[in-house]
């Protein structure tokens, strides 16, 4: 599993003063971004070598509220993997309350020149880590 630190900003709130719920999902995207560049492949090398990673859905379950400068801790994990789909877990902690705010899902696939790819053949470095990442979160 992989933690991403960030603070709530004050542009980021709604007229409630509670975090819009569009930022949530942001900060999703914050948080992979950060854990592939962790487990040594990042976005920009994958796109570099013509693969993209869409997502291709989105569940964000929330728990509780987050306010301006309210400190979050997001854990990222890997669900699921079959070389061709990827499920990403988030878990988005509030540290400045002690309590969960968020529990999210999202899904994505891999494409090169515009068509469904396995990693395994399209990228095996990249299949590799993805598989080495699910070991070590099972085992961890």
């Amino acid at each position: 599993m992989f933690t991403y630190l960030r603070k709530a900003h004050y542009h980021e709130t709604d007229q409630m003063g509670f975090i819009h719920h569009s930022n949530y999902v942001k900060w999703m995207e914050e948080a992979r971004v950060a854990f592939m560049d962790e487990i040594g492949l990042s976005y920009r090398s994958l796109e570099e070598g013509g693969i993209v990673s869409p997502v291709t859905s989105i569940s964000v379950d929330y728990k509780r509220p987050v306010l301006f400068d309210d400190e979050l801790e997001i854990s990222v994990s890997v669900n699921k993997y079959s070389g061709v789909k990827l499920e990403i877990g988030y878990a988005m902690y509030n540290k400045t309350k002690d309590e969960l705010a968020a529990e999210a899902v999202s899904h994505h696939c891999f494409m090169k020149d515009g068509r469904v790819v396995s990693l395994k053949r399209a990228n095996p470095e990249l299949d590799v880590k993805i598989k080495n990442q699910m070991e070590d979160e099972a085992y961890g």
